[in-house]
């Protein structure tokens, strides 16, 4: 029993470390709060500080969302509704950390793409390599990388249900694309506004 509450704690304690922040820290004089968007996450890292860097951070958001849902998944029974239910906890655990990360005051957290695509990846693989089509689909057409993380986002909750057909999933699914339609908020004015940043000039 101590395990399995242990496992979300961990999770969301891990899903809070804020790789943008302490790379750049590590490697550059910026402060990437203070720079760009002033977000800590892949996207803006990696115009702020370089691509080397960008894809260290989009890595490391990735892997503290699969890491504890992959624990998770191997403590329990998937598609057995409470198996389910305790990867789903998990799962939002590692994403809502990443969002309100505690080492910063539950502020200036990234914006849950990445860390999302971490634990949905190890929750259906097939619905991460659909989401991955269709971000890389839209960020061929857009040139925007917050665009191509909306539709992805969109299509996260089919994806899901398609490949697991769990309802449970399917809830963790929609509350994800919710919280991640409302850390994208400023990027949908821009957009809208045809004031968002592209990819390459």
């Amino acid at each position: 029993m101590i395990k399995y509450l242990v496992l979300p704690i961990f999770s969301y304690l891990l899903g809070s470390i804020p790789w943008g922040l302490i790379l750049t820290r590590l490697f550059t004089p910026i402060n990437i709060r203070q720079v760009g968007s002033g977000n800590i996450g892949a996207t803006n890292v990696g115009r702020m500080a370089g691509p080397w860097l960008g894809v260290l951070t989009l890595t490391g958001d990735i892997l503290k969302g699969a890491f504890p849902v992959w624990l998770a998944v191997s403590m329990t029974t998937p598609n057995e509704v409470w198996g389910d239910l305790y990867i789903a906890i998990v799962a939002f655990a590692a994403f809502t950390g990443h969002l309100y990360p505690v080492y910063m005051k539950f502020k200036n957290g990234g914006k849950g793409v990445a860390t999302a695509a971490g634990c949905f990846g190890v929750i259906s693989p097939v619905a991460l390599v659909i989401l991955i089509l269709v971000f890389i689909m839209f960020v061929c057409w857009s040139n925007r990388v917050s665009l191509a993380s909306l539709a992805a986002a969109a299509v996260l909750p089919v994806a899901i249900w398609k490949a697991t057909g769990s309802e449970v999933m399917l809830g963790c699914a929609v509350i994800t694309t919710i919280f991640i339609y409302f850390r994208h908020v400023d990027n949908i004015k821009r957009l809208l506004a045809g004031t968002e940043p592209p990819i390459w000039e």
